[in-house]
């Protein structure tokens, strides 16, 4: 069953992103139906009633979930604040300019909804576009597109003050303070500022600004913290280049969903296979074959067989620090959704970079409490992402016995990376596959997707996954289901086996009583003549 979500955070106002759901539809020829055995008939009527009550997401454009009016937005001023200064190269002027075409083609614009600023800076500032020049989307987008670059300096400082006076004043269009009108500042830097940033940002927010800081590049990160709202984790984002930022658009869209009318179409829930929809609230439930656990989330399917997982984990020094922390935290987030022990699932923790490291081999760990301790010691490795290596080394040692891999048992390798190769995984990602090993890649940032779906086992549609933000690894661990139960003629099923079963003996008994009235009937019959 193709099963898609998407994750929405939801904690403001300003942009919708969606997805709205989809129920089952079984497309049989009425015909074929109505010709079938009475048994085949009544189980078919049987699953059709059965699954067609199970909602199943499934994501469409931006455009189209506005229309469905999932998500409302209250009245915003926001004002993009954008470094153009000497660092940031025209060609890569022009991406940000696309980036914020973007987010305002996902808003509602209006006098009574959102209104758009653009200021542009560099040693000097330049109140592009105020609040009250453009009332519509068309407007807005084509003023973004004519904006140059100053190509000077880099006075962040000045830029926040300009938007502080300037900007957010009524007479550049900014609406009376109030609690229903959000105010809010996105700022866009690729450097280190030449003037104090810390002491303005402070008064911004002070004043009821909510700000944003996006860094790019070589930025300073204190910078950016220095800059931005609480909590930081929500307000402080960075790429490793322009050429990426558009897929920010996405953390935009999920950051300023408002009022939700419908948690499961906005994929705002953690369900890990289904969700279903209640007023105001939802509950998760699971597909055929799999059983809800405790935490009312997740799914585990065929009483957890016996698996080798191995976890091989991209240590370049692009991921930086504090985000293999994330990553570390997502590992064991999987991890505690496995059955670990000796007769079940072993773990494989693998890193990269440069070189590859086998942080511990299948079967070391027996438990989940001991596999967590050792994935919490990991230590960050930096350089290089030599991925091809990590993968051969994948397929050639850690599933192989001397490594702690069990003959005959089912093999899963989950690939995470956050950037590029620099060298070929084709041959390596083709073998992984050929030898039967399951292999899951999860991308952040700059990852490559077409590199995410060499690597990933078919169907890739549920075998690869893609964010542009660290923060959002946690949607991909609850969505990521390992199934380790073998493939399964549905046809062949055992429970559907049992139904068609009683539904013949039914029937048969049924027969045999209707053949008793009969005989019954013809004995009367005779009497009377």
């Amino acid at each position: 069953m193709e099963h898609r979500e998407m994750d929405c955070s939801s904690s403001g106002a300003l942009v919708i992103f969606f997805s709205v759901t989809s129920r089952v539809r079984f497309l049989w020829d009425p015909l074929v139906v109505m010709a079938a055995s009475p048994p085949l008939f009544l189980l078919l009527v049987s699953l059709m009633g059965a699954l067609a009550v199970s909602p199943v997401p499934l994501d469409l454009r931006t455009a189209a979930a506005m229309a469905a009016g999932l998500c409302n937005t209250r009245p915003t001023d926001l004002v993009f604040i954008v470094d153009s200064s000497r660092s940031v190269r025209p060609s890569e002027f022009e991406q940000v300019k696309v980036f914020l075409a973007k987010v305002i083609e996902g808003l509602d614009v209006g006098p009574d909804a959102t209104r758009v600023g653009v200021v542009n800076y560099a040693s000097r500032v330049k109140n592009e576009v105020s609040l009250k020049t453009h009332k519509t989307k068309a407007g807005l987008v084509k003023a973004v597109s004519k904006v140059e670059p100053l190509s000077t300096g880099t006075m962040t400082g000045l830029a926040i003050q300009f938007a502080l006076n300037v900007a957010f004043s009524e007479a550049e269009g900014a609406r009376i303070k109030s609690p229903g009108i959000s105010k809010v500042a996105i700022i866009v830097t690729d450097g280190r500022p030449q003037d104090n940033v810390k002491d303005v940002a402070k008064r911004a927010r002070d004043a009821g600004i909510e700000l944003y800081a996006i860094g790019v590049g070589r930025v300073d990160l204190n910078t950016l913290r220095q800059i931005a709202s609480d909590p930081l984790d929500d307000h402080v984002d960075y790429v490793e280049s322009y050429s990426v930022i558009e897929k920010l658009t996405k953390k935009f869209q999920e950051a300023f969903c408002d009022t939700v009318a419908d948690l499961c179409a906005t994929g705002d829930h953690d369900c890990q296979q289904v969700c279903i929809s209640a007023p105001g609230s939802f509950k998760c439930a699971c597909k055929e074959g799999f059983d809800l656990q405790e935490d009312g989330k997740s799914c585990r399917a065929c009483g957890s067989t016996a698996t080798d997982v191995v976890f091989l984990i991209d240590g370049s020094k692009s991921v930086r620090p504090e985000n293999f922390e994330l990553v570390k935290k997502w590992i064991n987030q999987i991890v505690d959704k496995m059955d670990v022990s000796e007769n079940k699932a072993h773990v494989g923790l693998v890193q990269y970079s440069s070189t590859v490291k086998q942080e511990f081999p299948l079967g070391q760990y027996n438990n989940k409490k001991d596999v967590k301790d050792a994935v919490k010691k990991m230590a960050y490795m930096e350089r290089g992402t030599m991925t091809g290596q990590a993968l051969r080394f994948l397929t050639d040692t850690s599933f192989s016995p001397a490594s702690g891999a069990r003959p005959g048992i089912t093999k899963v390798g989950i690939v995470f990376t956050d950037g590029r190769s620099q060298d070929y995984i084709g041959d390596a990602a083709k073998k992984a596959k050929e030898q039967g090993f399951k292999m899951y890649a999860v991308g952040v940032g700059n990852a490559v997707e077409n590199e995410l779906r060499e690597i990933a086992s078919e169907p890739t549609g549920e075998h690869y996954f893609y964010t542009a933000d660290f923060k959002a690894m946690t949607a991909i661990a609850n969505k990521l289901q390992i199934n380790f139960c073998p493939e399964e003629d549905p046809c062949e099923c055992e429970s559907i086996v049992k139904f068609q079963k009683k539904v013949e003996d039914a029937l048969q008994a049924l027969t045999k009583k209707l053949e008793g009235v009969s005989k019954r009937i013809a004995a009367l019959e005779n009497k009377i003549v």
